[in-house]
């Protein structure tokens, strides 16, 4: 039995979708606003939902229906504790807490794993396949905006153990699309999944609040020392042609 879930899941949430990709700090860094502050705190609060969904996977990689979509090759909590290591220092895991926003991820996860784990289904699509899909352009953002070292900083983007994302996210959908699934099992599905694309924007707003002020610092900054310069330029002038100092 067909259940052509990859097809409803990709129609079901096209507007949050679409409403993700248009967040502010999501805008930002397509622009190549990239701050290292926010970005870090993302990539923590990242670090405790995937780490979340990790464990309830593999604690359900022997379900009649999960067991089909059980790819550690996706798996994100290792390359994620290596950028943090980066940003943070060997200390990160002492220092890094999740927002309210992740920590309302994580309880929702956790909890449609003790309820209805079929509902893990529509986490993993909405995270890993968004990995898949925009990573390599968000690796190159991410480089570029933050001055990057080669090969660090971005481990999260990197998925070493998959040659071809675009011929692995065929086979991910082709797995979804031949679940055994009844009409009211997909919809509960796709309801998840646009609340998974909702508890991702509330990660993006968390930060947005950090990177506006960062920007805002990089503004004023710039504006001072334009006027420091130009300052600077009239007294040499006024020197060079009166002889005089400036009052």
């Amino acid at each position: 039995m067909s259940s052509l879930l990859a097809h409803r899941l990709k129609d079901g949430t096209k507007q949050a979708h679409s409403l993700a990709e248009n967040a502010g700090f999501i805008r930002c860094f397509l622009k190549g606003a990239v701050e290292k502050t926010s970005y870090r705190q993302l990539l923590s609060d990242f670090y405790f939902v995937y780490t979340a969904l990790e464990e309830e996977m593999v604690a359900q990689q022997h379900h009649p229906l999960l067991s089909h979509l059980y790819f550690t090759e996706l798996h994100r909590k290792s390359s994620l504790a290596k950028d943090l290591s980066y940003y943070w220092g060997n200390a990160w895991q002492e220092v890094i807490t999740p927002s309210d926003a992740a920590q309302r991820y994580v309880e929702r996860i956790h909890a449609v794993a003790i309820a209805d784990p079929i509902l893990l289904i529509a986490h993993s699509y909405t995270r890993y396949l968004g990995d898949l899909s925009g990573g390599q352009l968000l690796k190159k953002l991410a480089q570029r905006g933050m001055n990057l070292p080669p090969g660090h900083g971005i481990a999260f983007y990197e998925f070493e153990d998959i040659q071809n994302p675009k011929a692995f996210k065929a086979k991910y959908r082709q797995a979804l699309n031949h679940l055994s699934l009844d009409e009211s099992a997909i919809t509960q599905i796709v309801d998840e999944a646009n609340l998974a694309f909702q508890l991702n924007m509330a990660l993006f707003q968390d930060v947005e609040g950090s990177l506006i002020q960062a920007i805002g610092q990089m503004i004023f900054n710039h504006l001072t020392r334009s006027r420091r310069n130009n300052a600077s330029q009239w007294s040499a002038d006024l020197t060079e042609t009166t002889g005089l100092q400036p009052d």
